[in-house]
């Protein structure tokens, strides 16, 4: 599928790892991106550069998307110069953003009556599993769509599945960010209340990495704590937004409410620092 031309819209943290992925196996890249100083990272790796969406697609086989919200979907869609501003026969789109089912299933509709596929295919994985292709895509729409694109998927992830049909995919990542937010939530609740009893933070995150309950994310996380860094790899205000997004599609447990309302009241102050930040928080809360 080397052959393939593919478009990109959507250079942030993930997008841009992404991007030097496909470039890696050999595919011919062009990007869009509204920020045009953001595509000096990939231009300098062989990506080509276009400055609309539509004439992005018309230059694409596959088009990616990769951006923060329901409202930059419909803009990138529907606006002048729009991808839906001219014909989308025999392409693929694929919206990677983790957005509403509801987007995905107006937009893969529209898209249909233009003579093209959607997809809705956001993945699990932070910025390393970005940089490293060993992000997990979960995929809404055509299965045969699904089939015919898994190769490029393969060059981005470990692992990719259909879940069936439009915006399925985004209800599975909704899910599986929901579950984010609550080992977050009580990886730092479990660190702030061990240091009120005098449990030293290092101490904590050796015998919790050595029992049942270790995993990647709070390796990954409880370092953070412990080396106070909290720069963004998931940025909290985005964990705040998929949160209000399950609540629309349903999503109304005990947990769920309450670490919505945890992250909502810490948004002001931490919109910009990582998911993990929530700590400083409750660290407080408990001072």
């Amino acid at each position: 599928m080397q052959n393939t031309k593919i478009g990109w819209i959507g250079l942030g943290n993930m997008g841009v790892p992404m991007v030097k992925s496909l470039l890696r196996a050999g595919f011919n890249v062009s990007v869009y991106n509204r920020s045009a100083g953001k595509t000096n990272p990939v231009t300098a790796e062989g990506a080509k550069v276009v400055h609309s969406p539509v004439q992005l697609l018309q230059q694409s086989d596959i088009l990616f998307l990769m951006v923060a919200d329901d409202a930059s979907i419909t803009s990138l869609f529907t606006a002048e110069n729009g991808i839906l501003s001219a014909s989308c026969k025999d392409k693929i789109i694929i919206n990677m953003s983790t957005v509403s089912s509801a987007i995905s299933q107006k937009m893969a509709g529209l898209v249909k009556e233009k003579g093209g596929a959607y997809l809705d295919a956001p993945v699990s994985g932070s910025v390393k599993q970005a940089e490293t292709a060993t992000l997990v895509m979960m995929v809404g729409g055509d299965e045969n769509a699904f089939l015919s694109v898994k190769p490029v998927f393969d060059c981005l992830g470990k692992f990719s599945l259909r879940v069936g049909e439009h915006g399925a995919g985004n209800a599975a990542k909704l899910a599986i960010n929901t579950l984010l937010a609550l080992h977050a939530q009580g990886l730092a609740e479990t660190i702030s209340f061990a240091n009120s009893q005098g449990i030293a933070t290092h101490d904590l995150l050796m015998l919790l990495n050595e029992s049942a309950l270790a995993n990647v994310f709070m390796k990954i996380k409880g370092e953070a704590i412990l080396q106070q860094n909290f720069k963004a790899a998931f940025a909290l205000k985005h964990i705040v937004k998929d949160l209000k997004l399950a609540q629309d599609a349903g999503l109304n447990s005990p947990l769920a409410q309450t670490v919505t309302q945890t992250f909502e009241q810490a948004e002001p102050q931490l919109a910009n620092e990582d998911i993990i930040a929530i700590y400083k928080t409750l660290q407080q809360d408990n001072a």
